[in-house]
């Protein structure tokens, strides 16, 4: 049997290792950032139907351009930011990682630079050295935060093709505002990218980036249903842009890429979303309680617009994670040196998190 080593390997793939967060089947999962409410017995039924209803139609290939699930996805985003939009102006792939990597595959590659601002999302990078374009780290200030100058700098320095704004920001939760995306929009020689897969759980008074399409069609706005709508299982990314970046990306996507049963599970659950949203207000409470909590206990807590909180220091924070996992509890060690990551969970969950941490540091 031949190895990893004795294969024709891309050179620049050569030692890489793969993107994957720890699946360890321990009673409190609180390490990939998943909701932890699952669909109502309401919502099972109704996708158990539309699951059904597809399967009939699985001898035929899927609505190519998915307009129907297009349509649901800008009518949402249009109520949700008071944007007009229409399926004209929205994209869907599997998951936003493959959105981001149809964003590279159209406006990175060979010669081409992509710029983010670490700590990051990780796929960020990962996704672009796979497109076979160069990534540049501008890091982040050392509260998480971007401000505009440093930002603005970093752009005039490298020139990027394309810029990763992410917000809220992953791991740390920060969010940007509009003044800092405002000042990259007016440099950037390229697209923007900002990254919003947890817009839903932003603190009441921050803005979305979806205010700022108008006037800006070198923008994109990445969102997800795997996090607010619960739906990581079916994997449904999607963008809002202008359409002339519909386009571009109609020439890289793969033909047929979202199958018949994706589209029909992503409009079911488009037409439950008052009830998937109902249980972000709890997770909003129970992280800006876990925040709090945090913060008494004596540690550093970066502030979060998500359904995580990234806190620290520890000397040894991998000693303190192997303590928690021995307790039950799965948190993720990922981001700065000396910092943790719990994604926020039940009340349940919640509370065993509390009792696990305090007997492991």
């Amino acid at each position: 049997m031949s190895s990893l080593e004795d294969l024709p390997l891309r050179d620049d793939l050569r030692g890489e290792k793969p993107y994957g967060a720890p699946q360890l089947d321990v009673p409190v999962q609180l390490n990939t950032n998943e909701n932890p409410y699952g669909p109502s017995p309401e919502l099972v039924r109704a996708l158990g139907d539309a699951v059904a209803a597809a399967a009939g139609e699985l001898n035929r290939y899927p609505d190519r351009d998915a307009m129907a699930l297009r349509a649901g996805l800008a009518a949402y985003l249009s109520a949700e930011s008071g944007v007009d939009l229409d399926a004209s102006r929205v994209w869907a792939a599997n998951g936003s990682n493959e959105i981001i990597l149809q964003i590279l595959q159209a406006f990175g590659g060979p010669g081409r630079t992509a710029l983010g601002f670490e700590p990051s999302y990780s796929m960020h990078p990962t996704i672009t050295k796979v497109s076979n374009t160069r990534w540049v780290n501008a890091f982040r200030d050392s509260d998480f935060g971007l401000e505009a100058e440093r930002a603005v700098t970093a752009i005039a320095e490298y020139r990027p093709d394309v810029v990763f704004l992410t917000s809220p920001n992953n791991p740390t939760g920060t969010a940007l505002d509009h003044d800092a995306i405002k000042a990259v929009l007016d440099v950037a020689p390229g697209m923007v990218v900002v990254d919003e897969a947890y817009g839903e759980f932003r603190r009441e008074g921050t803005p979305s980036a979806l205010e700022l399409l108008a006037g800006n069609p070198r923008l994109i706005v990445t969102r997800t249903m795997s996090k607010a709508f619960a739906l990581a299982g079916a994997r449904l990314g999607y963008l809002a842009a202008d359409p002339a970046v519909l386009e571009a990306l109609l020439l890289v996507r793969m033909p047929y890429h979202l199958s018949t049963v994706t589209q029909a599970v992503a409009r079911t659950a488009l037409s439950f979303s008052g009830e998937l949203l109902g249980y972000v207000g709890r997770l909003r409470e129970e992280r800006d309680s876990t925040v709090a909590w945090l913060r008494a206990e004596g540690f550093k807590v970066a502030d979060s617009d998500a359904n995580f909180v990234l806190f620290g220091e520890f000397p040894d924070r991998d000693a303190v994670w192997r303590r928690m996992l021995e307790a039950g509890v799965l948190i993720r060690v990922v981001g700065p040196p000396a910092w943790l990551r719990v994604t926020v969970g039940t009340p349940e969950e919640m509370a065993a998190f509390r009792d696990a941490l305090k007997e492991s540091v």
